[in-house]
Order: structure tokens, then C-alpha cells, then sequence
């Protein structure tokens, strides 16, 4: 993992998860892609940028998989999982990814 960039983890993570869980109808499967992701985009994280970011930036991926769902009801679900997984790639590419 460590040649793939962590926002590309991330935003896979977030797109992956939810796309997972929608084909096979299994949200626990779901779950478990987006939190295998989540942890190890979050061990680059740490690697590249420290706990303090590592931490911030494990809580904008959990707070844009929560953000998602009431965000999904506006906007529909494919253009707010895109939305939030943008999001999140481009913090860690700004905190982590930039200096690497």
C-alpha cells in the first residue's frame, strides 16, 4: 500500500464500501471494505503525517460515512458518497499525500 496514495485509499473506501454493500445487499459487508480501508488509510496517515493528523483526519472519514446518509436523501445516494469521498480524498491529499 504504501505506492498508493492515501486519499486514493480513502475515497476508495468510502465508494467501495458503499458500493459493496448496495450489490450484494449486505451492509455488513459493506462495513467491513469501508473499514479496511479507513485503517489503512489511516496507518499511512500516522506514517506520513503524524497521530494528530492520522486522528483528524480518521474523523472526517467517519464524520463524511455518517454526512453521507442525510446528504443521500437531498442529493441522491451515488452524488453524495462522490461528494463526501472527494472530500475526503483531498484533505488527506493536503495533510498527508502533498508531502510525499
Amino acid at each position: 500500500m504504501a505506492g498508493v496514495p492515501s486519499a486514493v485509499v480513502a475515497a476508495t473506501g468510502l465508494v467501495g464500501g458503499y458500493g459493496v454493500a448496495r450489490w450484494t445487499r449486505k451492509r455488513q459487508l459493506g462495513g467491513a471494505v469501508l473499514a479496511v480501508a479507513g485503517a489503512a488509510a489511516a496507518q499511512q496517515w500516522r506514517t506520513r503525517a503524524g497521530g494528530k493528523a492520522a486522528g483528524a483526519l480518521t474523523a472526517a472519514y467517519v464524520a463524511a460515512f455518517a454526512g453521507s446518509h442525510p446528504l443521500a436523501k437531498k442529493i441522491g445516494a451515488w452524488p453524495s458518497v462522490l461528494g463526501v469521498a472527494g472530500a475526503v480524498a483531498v484533505a488527506s491529499w493536503a495533510v498527508a499525500d502533498r508531502k510525499a
